[in-house]
């Protein structure tokens, strides 16, 4: 297959849907010969909420600052496939990917159960690491982590970011449920490194580790006059979780001047980024997301508003985010995102006004350089990361101009 053959084949057992479960990403991870391949390589396994993107990017440029190749595996993307399996901060090439997967469409072609979209994208992703000779491989859960196929890969740090409500239908309607599934990545004698959960959550992490006997780590904050490359008051946590995990797998190698250089000018798209003086783009969907974003943007534009330009997907507490953010938010302009699963309009409405929005500051939008085109002064891009993604596209198109005139 080209890459295009090969892509359209993988976005084609999204029709397989989500299945909870390691037997099947077991048995491919075998079949692709990445289980004995993955032998002396260190893995860092990130589960959470929210903050599991940011504490991968903190930590890989930590890694990768200290001379070690690093193998980085995210999800989703926000503008090509590629953006989700990285090595040394460069994207996996289409020859490559096509390549992978018409070895991997070849040998699962008869499979029953066939494997997932997301389980072909991790034995894509860590056949890709172990060619290229990664020597720390940092995994994202895609979602939970008891049952998430990235929890077949023995880790030698796991790390738990901050955990809240989302995803209830898969993975349980009270933090405790959720937290139980988030904590299934612990195992017998790795060490897990936890933000400051909610206690209800530290309660089922706690209490897991402590069965398992391993070291229950929680990070130190790091000092005021750290400098951070990603934006908002929340970023410090996670930074500080990446440290801790970065000292896990290679303390010998790291030095504090290094490891301040490398929060300072680590990257990662979508998550509060600002684009020229007029663009903010912000992948916030639920409420803490929300709520951090809040922050952010208090932080860096204190005193000024947003215009905010916001599209969902269904199962979101819309209410809990849009009164989250209501405080920075001056004027808003809803759009629906390029999913079947996308909100409309008026839901979006519906949800805003009873937040305590003010219906003669809401608009409406086919599409998002519409949209963008309605957007005065500072414009705030945030809900799904498909729309996130979709701006993304536009400004490196040059639709959009990014800086106040």
């Amino acid at each position: 297959m080209d890459y295009q053959e090969s892509i359209d084949w993988l976005y084609g057992t999204q029709l397989f849907g989500i299945k909870l479960g390691l037997e099947n990403v077991t048995s491919l991870l075998e079949e692709t010969s990445v289980t004995q391949d993955l032998e002396g390589r260190k893995i860092v396994h990130v589960a959470g909420t929210n903050g599991k993107g940011s504490v991968c990017a903190f930590t890989e440029r930590i890694l990768r600052d200290a001379g070690l190749k690093t193998g980085l595996f995210t999800s989703p993307h926000l503008v090509a496939y590629s953006e989700r399996i990285q090595i040394d901060g460069e994207k996996i090439s289409e020859e490559r990917i096509a390549g992978i997967l018409t070895d991997i469409r070849d040998r699962v072609n008869d499979w029953d159960p066939h494997p997932t979209f997301f389980e072909i994208s991790l034995a894509l992703a860590l056949r890709y690491f172990c060619d290229e000779g990664c020597e720390v491989i940092l995994l994202e859960t895609g979602m939970g982590g008891r049952l998430d196929a990235t929890n077949a890969v023995d880790a030698d740090v796991s790390v738990i970011t901050s955990i809240g409500l989302d995803h209830q239908q898969w993975l349980g309607e009270t933090i405790r449920e959720i937290a139980a599934e988030k904590a299934g990545i612990i195992k017998p004698t790795i060490p897990v490194i936890v933000a400051d959960l909610h206690p209800d959550a530290r309660d089922v992490v706690g209490r897991r580790a402590l069965t398992l006997g391993v070291p229950y780590i929680e990070a130190h904050p790091l000092p005021d006059e750290w400098l951070l490359g990603l934006k908002g008051p929340h970023q410090r946590e996670n930074a500080a979780l990446a440290v801790e995990a970065a000292c896990r797998v290679e303390g010998d190698r790291l030095t504090q001047e290094g490891i301040q250089q490398s929060l300072a000018e680590a990257s990662w798209p979508g998550r509060f980024e600002v684009v020229g003086d007029r663009l903010v783009l912000d992948g916030a969907h639920n409420e803490a997301a929300a709520e951090a974003l809040r922050a952010a943007w208090q932080e860096t534009f204190p005193g000024e508003s947003a215009h905010l330009i916001f599209g969902a997907a269904e199962s979101k507490d819309l209410i809990a985010i849009f009164k989250a953010i209501l405080p920075v938010i001056g004027s808003v302009t809803f759009v629906p995102i390029q999913s079947e699963r996308r909100v409309s309009a008026g839901e979006m409405t519906e949800a805003f006004l009873s937040a305590g929005g003010e219906s003669e500051n809401v608009k409406s939008a086919e599409n998002l350089s519409e949209a963008l085109e309605i957007g005065e002064g500072k414009v705030l891009v945030a809900g799904s990361l498909f729309l996130v993604g979709e701006a993304r596209s536009i400004v490196e198109g040059g639709d959009f101009e990014v800086s106040l005139q």
